[in-house]
């Protein structure tokens, strides 16, 4: 004869307080094993990324590290917020192509690029990645002599704004002309290539704006009239005349 099972701790308990023990409905489940496999299936994932960093870049391993230093501060330094913070990401001289790339992809489904596309230039210089719109004979970008611009050049530089407003880098626009003189314009008096040079760059700073680039983002204008010219050796050529959006990049 087997001997009757001891009573568990609720009957036993019953049992001492004159009550009669509930009867057993089978044995319940607990959960436990849910904790155990949580914990062992976040253990295993840590080990994949423990393993993933031991194979990572040294910039990689930078950017994590700093995240979990100080998760806030690091995400603000790369601009890397949220999309309704006006944060976007940082362009560096090693990622500089893939910002001309983005640009010249999003003006290619400009209806009209193809007239537009051998005036439109990329350079990288000491300050950053340097784009350039040069001005026809005719006035591509702007009116001839004015500081208006063209339904051309708003739409290139609103295309333009749109991808530079995904990045955090600080921009400058500058305003330049070629050595053709205005009438009755004297260095002391008159409307000429300096007034010309400034006023179009801050027309391009104003649809850059509209446009969605932040008004924090635009630490210098220019005007530099015919002190600069693209091609000295002709100072007539129209292609002096130009909007110049440099994306600054910050020194290696």
């Amino acid at each position: 004869m087997k001997p009757s099972p001891a009573p568990d701790a609720v009957a036993l308990s019953a049992m001492l307080m004159g009550r009669a023990p509930r009867p057993l409905r089978g044995h319940r489940r607990g959960g436990a094993w849910k904790v155990a496999y949580a914990d062992f299936v976040t253990t295993l994932m840590a080990l994949f990324i423990v393993l993933w960093l031991m194979n990572a870049s040294a910039r990689v391993k930078e950017a994590v590290s700093g995240y979990f230093r100080d998760p806030r501060g690091y995400t603000h330094k790369l601009g890397a917020g949220p999309s309704s913070a006006g944060e976007g990401m940082r362009v560096d001289r090693q990622t500089a192509a893939n910002l001309r790339r983005q640009i010249e992809l999003a003006m290619r489904k400009m209806p009209d690029f193809g007239k537009l596309r051998d005036q439109v230039r990329f350079s990288v210089t000491g300050e950053g990645l340097r784009i350039d719109l040069l001005e026809t004979q005719q006035g591509l970008f702007f009116v001839t002599g004015r500081a208006q611009p063209t339904a051309a050049g708003e739409q290139l530089l609103s295309v333009m704004a749109r991808e530079l407003a995904k990045m955090s880098n600080q921009i400058i626009v500058e305003g330049h002309t070629d050595c053709l003189p205005f009438r009755n314009a004297l260095p002391t008096s008159g409307y000429g290539n300096w007034e010309l040079s400034a006023d179009r760059a801050n027309a391009a700073r104003r649809l850059l704006h509209e446009s969605g680039v932040a008004p924090d983002r635009v630490m210098e204008v220019r005007g530099f009239a015919d002190r600069r010219l693209l091609f000295p050796a002709d100072p007539h050529d129209p292609r002096n005349r130009r909007i110049s959006v440099v994306v600054n990049l910050p020194a290696e």
